[in-house]
């Protein structure tokens, strides 16, 4: 414990507070990719500039349209986390120490104004992989159509890039049931799939505009990324975001369908859950209940998991904001399954592109025999 708190108050004392920079989030989720970087905004100021107008052979502008009457402006970012973890646990040794946690790429923009397109790559340690590609027919807020693959909707924390979760990982439910720590060929899968959505905001309100019902229908192969489907069948998932006023959502996500495990063997999924959020003058409250019950259909055997957290944000100065978590899961929905983690993370924004994030997590596992245990993490996120 004495090493952890060192550790802590060392990474703190380092940290030069200056003013951060709101990042533009969509009206119901945020985006799935952080910005552009220092880099990143150099090409794309530069392909808007040369895409604005369309030059004649002797460099004088030409009348008529202009490339952008077509498409927009390529938009490229990157960013990579870093980190940093120390754990007193039993057997791990110290914890993993300095890792990359991974790098991502990516292209956005817009063809004839109605379609949206993106590409992201991501690089994990020796591990290269397309991570979202799609395209999206959004004419009317009312109703999208998306096909491609992207994340599943279901849960309120999945749909959430690093930049703004907050804290350094998704909650358990998260990670074990809308796939964020599901790996396929040692490739994770991020919480996403391939198929087909229909997504729509309805019912705007006269006072300030927002919308006060968002709604998902996914049908997806189940087989998580860069794997077509095993057996035929899909996945179909849905969720109702309700927005009594702006800001507030409360939700439920509903998931059925079922995948073909490593040996051949088809699972069912059968899962649903609960969620409210409040993201408001940049304090953030998140909690949510998931339940999962799933069949092996070869073997007719049967189980189930559940589990919540809950997530508050509190910004202190315009360069820190302190996040608090709770998190609990039962991985055979018993109490004697139950793995709880509480966190406290401070975020110290010390630059729209640099963000330091020091996190302690205090987790009592009833799995283990040695239940309790402590862990610190240490990450930097930079955009370039």
């Amino acid at each position: 414990m004495k090493k952890i708190f060192a550790i802590a108050l060392v990474t703190g004392a380092f940290v030069l507070p200056t003013m951060a920079e709101n990042e533009e989030t969509s009206e119901f989720t945020p985006n799935e990719t952080p910005g552009a970087g220092f880099v990143t905004s150099l090409v794309n100021n530069s392909l808007e500039s040369a895409m604005a107008s369309t030059p004649a052979p002797d460099g004088k502008p030409q009348l008529g349209r202009k490339l952008t009457d077509y498409a927009s402006a390529p938009k490229f970012g990157g960013y990579f986390i870093g980190k940093y973890s120390y754990s007193d646990q039993d057997g791990s040794h110290g914890g993993d120490g300095f890792s990359q946690r991974f790098i991502r790429m990516y292209v956005d923009g817009t063809i004839l104004k109605d379609f949206k397109y993106r590409i992201q790559v991501q690089v994990s340690n020796s591990s290269f992989h397309m991570k979202d590609y799609f395209v999206e027919w959004a004419h009317w807020k009312e109703l999208t159509v998306k096909v491609g693959q992207y994340k599943r909707a279901f849960l309120a924390e999945n749909p959430y890039n690093p930049w703004d979760l907050g804290v350094g990982d998704y909650a358990q439910i998260t990670r074990n049931l809308a796939g964020i720590g599901d790996s396929d060929n040692g490739v994770a899968n991020g919480g996403r799939d391939q198929g087909l959505q229909v997504q729509g905001d309805l019912f705007p309100s006269k006072k300030d505009g927002h919308r006060f019902l968002h709604y998902q229908l996914q049908v997806m192969n189940g087989q998580g990324i860069n794997t077509s489907d095993k057996n035929g069948h899909k996945d179909f998932i849905g969720s109702l975001q309700v927005q009594p006023v702006k800001d507030l959502f409360i939700g439920i996500f509903g998931w059925t369908g079922d995948y073909v495990n490593a040996s051949g063997a088809a699972i069912d999924r059968n899962r649903w859950a609960v969620s409210v959020k409040y993201e408001h003058n940049d304090w953030t409250v998140r909690a949510e209940y998931a339940h999962a019950q799933g069949i092996l259909a070869n073997y007719a055997s049967e189980g189930k998991a559940d589990g919540w957290y809950a997530t508050v944000g509190v910004p202190c100065t315009s360069w820190l904001k302190v996040y608090g978590k709770y998190d609990a899961y039962r991985s055979r929905k018993t109490w004697d399954s139950t793995k709880t983690i509480y966190s406290i993370a401070p975020n110290f924004q010390i630059h729209k592109n640099l963000l330091l994030q020091v996190q302690y997590n205090h987790v009592h596992n009833r799995d283990l025999i040695h239940k309790d245990y402590n862990e610190l993490w240490g990450e930097v996120y930079v955009r370039f």
